[in-house]
């Protein structure tokens, strides 16, 4: 997936919760709502020189799954056997073949800077993800689609920083939460539509931190809150 390709899901993302496209480009909305989201870093595949993605920083030696694959299919990984005559001796012999695969992705299409991810489709900079699709700088996430910066949650939709949640969609800034819909700023909450900065409700529509709204009252004050976030991305750039 390449940054073009982003683009136009992070603008369609954009559109279905804010009703305009992103203020901001890739790198800019990693900064902005990635920041605390565990993604794969860069290394060096200690074979090719090249840079790869890993999703574990704990290795002294990194391999791409795409060149560990091709050393396996024209070399092959076994050694001839060697006698062993101490502790060290293995260690030393593990040690040649011992590398920390990257970029693992299985049955999955357009994938990039990414690890561990299974039965997916495009793809960028995320770990963890299985059938996903249109998936931007997200960790532990399943069954989702046109997601950014989303953490261990699953059957969301067009959805920005959704932590911990379920079943969300065209929501920015959800956590804990289940069956939530177009609302903003939602916390250990239930079966919301239409609601911002609200906690521990359930139930309920047009609620502003946990009071009720006429529907065009709410309607007023979230087109202002639309404004205060764009307004929030631009001046932080």
């Amino acid at each position: 997936m390449n940054s073009k390709q982003c683009k136009t899901v992070i603008d369609e993302i954009f559109m279905e919760i804010f009703g305009q496209k992103s203020p901001i480009g890739l790198d800019d909305l990693l900064s902005e709502c990635a920041f605390d989201v565990r993604l794969p870093h860069k290394v060096i595949d200690a074979v090719t020189g090249e840079e790869t993605w890993a999703s574990s920083i704990n290795s002294n030696k990194y391999i791409s799954q795409a060149v560990m694959e091709k050393y396996d299919s024209y070399r092959g990984w076994m050694r001839p056997k060697k006698e062993i005559n101490s502790l060290d001796q293995i260690l030393k012999l593990w040690e040649k073949v011992n590398y920390t695969t990257t970029e693992r992705v299985y049955d999955s299409l357009n994938v990039s800077k990414s690890d561990t991810i299974y039965n997916c489709e495009n793809v960028y900079r995320s770990q963890d993800c299985r059938r996903c699709k249109n998936t931007i700088y997200s960790d532990g996430c399943g069954d989702s689609e046109y997601i950014i910066a989303c953490q261990r949650s699953s059957n969301c939709n067009y959805t920005i920083r959704v932590d911990d949640s379920n079943s969300c969609s065209n929501s920015y800034s959800v956590v804990c939460s289940a069956k939530i819909s177009n609302s903003f700023f939602i916390q250990d909450a239930n079966s919301l539509h239409e609601c911002m900065f609200c906690s521990h409700i359930s139930n309920r529509r047009y609620c502003i931190a946990n009071m009720q709204f006429e529907k065009e009252e709410y309607m007023a004050i979230k087109n202002e809150v639309v404004k205060w976030i764009i307004n929030q991305f631009i001046n932080k750039q």
